[in-house]
């Protein structure tokens, strides 16, 4: 049987945003339960929150997936296990997107409400994280437009949010 696999988004740490460590132990916390429910973490593989999430399911044991906007896999994070060279771009935010049986945001710009809006679009379940910062705050609680697809649904915590995705998608 096919593991579920939680997509988690959210700041990237080579943007001109400063991170602040409360997102980023946010983020670690995510990938931390991702494992220990024995989902497949998928990011796109770089630093911040995908790196952060990354380092917490591997902490765990868990399995990680890295897609990755460039052609050479030695720009991915230390801790993918798989690393998916797309050499697209930011294009790879779809890939994230549509790679992901639900999607959880930990803060994040414009890449991560990029991958929010294909989640929207492909009603997948999202959750973000309240007081993460970014996108997730803003946009956590909402529709994305008057087409009232599916609710970015928000979570105070990593638990309940990884405990949404496993309940909205049927998995483990």
């Amino acid at each position: 049987m096919k593991k579920l696999q939680i997509g988690v988004i959210g700041y990237n740490s080579s943007s001109s945003i400063q991170i602040n460590q409360t997102t980023l132990t946010l983020a670690y916390e995510v990938g931390k339960i991702i494992a220990k429910r024995n989902a497949i973490l998928v990011s796109g593989g770089l630093g911040g929150v995908m790196e952060y999430s990354c380092k917490g399911a591997k902490d765990q044991g868990g399995f990680t997936i890295g897609i990755i906007p460039y052609e050479d896999s030695n720009q991915a994070n230390d801790y993918c296990d798989a690393v998916i060279c797309t050499g697209i771009g930011l294009s790879r935010d779809f890939i994230v997107a549509h790679s992901s049986d639900g999607i959880i945001s930990v803060g994040g710009g414009v890449g991560t409400l990029i991958e929010l809006c294909v989640g929207y679009m492909t009603k997948k379940p999202m959750v973000a994280i309240r007081n993460s910062g970014g996108v997730s705050d803003i946009y956590g609680g909402k529709f994305l437009d008057e087409r009232n697809r599916i609710l970015i649904e928000t979570r105070n915590d990593p638990i309940s949010a990884v405990e949404y995705i496993i309940s909205k998608t049927g998995y483990i």
